[in-house]
């Protein structure tokens, strides 16, 4: 049964935990239109599409994206209050013990845990999707490669090459195609450039060295000056938009990281930090919980202010290990599941040494 300290605590948490979020969130969208007023403008988009489509699912992804920073400095805010007040010292005179003090803030962390895991698995990426389009119709949202030496298996047995792909032109350079049965190379297509006619829908192959091996060895060679052909990709196999993942829910980006392993992409890491982030960083607000209400319960000069303080370099300290090891999985070769726990892991013992030294 919740006791008045613990609807008191629990109360306050929340409040304070939905008005600094519609702070951020409204500070995000003004500086947002500040940056994208001009291609708005120009794309003549319809006001109740920028707000209903864009501004809207822009506010879950930003609300989800910063909602465990925001937490823990909702918990450094309002429990700093408390302290400076005296309240968290006359609470604990009168025979509460520490651990039964900062129940409630559990118990709030975890109806936030619930809810952002709700989101982040279900509504952002239906949100992402709508935001997604609507850039798309109405916004800059140019196709990204950023990889060298691209391998794509396009059909089983047939794997396409380029040392580097070009999205603006759909075209790029020291093109190969090579087709494999049965273990054995059957042919081989080396040319110095390949681009694709979206009018005929077919690649055009310029330069063209064809090798054909048939089963008893025999080789025959053919040169093209220029080929076109119809071939099963198109620029999607090969470049990306950098938010599509972030549209996806948990199954279409499992089988999307399938399909990406299987055709040789480089950049599996990246979506499968992408995937266990969204578990990962909901789960952060217990250990940031931890941290906070060990942190700020404490009261000393300086106050809030002090608090504050300590609130953004462990938040700096935080974001930066995840960084580092998220980085790790897509360059390293670390796990993607790892990168994504081991801050957790990390700051949890830091928020058990907080917890025995705070003020009790």
């Amino acid at each position: 049964m919740l006791k008045k300290l613990d609807i008191y605590i629990i109360r306050k948490f929340l409040s304070t935990f939905l008005f600094m979020i519609g702070a951020f969130v409204l500070i995000a969208v003004v500086f947002d239109v500040s940056e994208n007023i001009d291609e708005l403008l120009k794309a003549r988009a319809p006001w109740y599409r920028i707000i209903t489509e864009y501004y809207v699912n822009f506010c879950f992804y930003f609300g989800t994206l910063l909602s465990s920073f925001i937490i823990f400095l909702t918990i450094i805010w309002f429990t700093s209050k408390l302290a400076q007040q005296s309240e968290i010292i006359a609470v604990l005179s009168s025979g509460v013990s520490y651990a039964r003090f900062i129940r409630p803030y559990f118990i709030a962390s975890g109806i936030l845990v619930a809810v952002l895991l709700y989101f982040s698995h279900v509504v952002v990426p239906q949100a992402n999707r709508q935001k997604y389009d609507f850039e798309v119709n109405y916004m800059k949202d140019p196709i990204t490669v950023t990889e060298k030496n691209i391998h794509r298996e396009i059909e089983p047995g047939t794997i396409a090459y380029f040392y580097a792909f070009r999205p603006e032109t759909i075209s790029g350079d020291n093109f190969s195609l090579e087709r494999w049965k049965d273990g054995r190379l059957t042919y081989k297509l080396i040319a110095a450039s390949a681009q694709y006619l979206p009018d005929q829908q077919k690649w055009r192959i310029m330069n063209a060295q064809i090798r054909t091996f048939n089963e008893d060895g025999a080789e025959r060679l053919q040169m093209r000056a220029q080929l076109d052909t119809i071939l099963p990709m198109d620029e999607q196999d090969f470049g990306l938009r950098s938010e599509i993942t972030s549209a996806m829910d948990y199954a279409e980006l499992s089988e999307f990281i399938e399909a990406q392993r299987l055709g040789g992409s480089g950049r599996v890491a990246e979506f499968e930090v992408e995937l266990y982030n969204r578990t990962a960083s909901p789960f952060s607000i217990f250990v940031l919980t931890l941290i906070g209400v060990s942190i700020a319960s404490r009261k000393q000069r300086g106050g809030i202010g002090m608090h504050l303080m300590l609130a953004v370099i462990i938040g700096f300290v935080f974001v930066f290990i995840s960084r580092m090891t998220t980085v790790s999985a897509m360059n390293l070769g670390f796990p993607s599941w790892l990168a994504v726990w081991v801050p957790n892991v990390l700051f949890t013992f830091v928020g058990m040494y907080l917890y025995t030294r705070a003020q009790k």
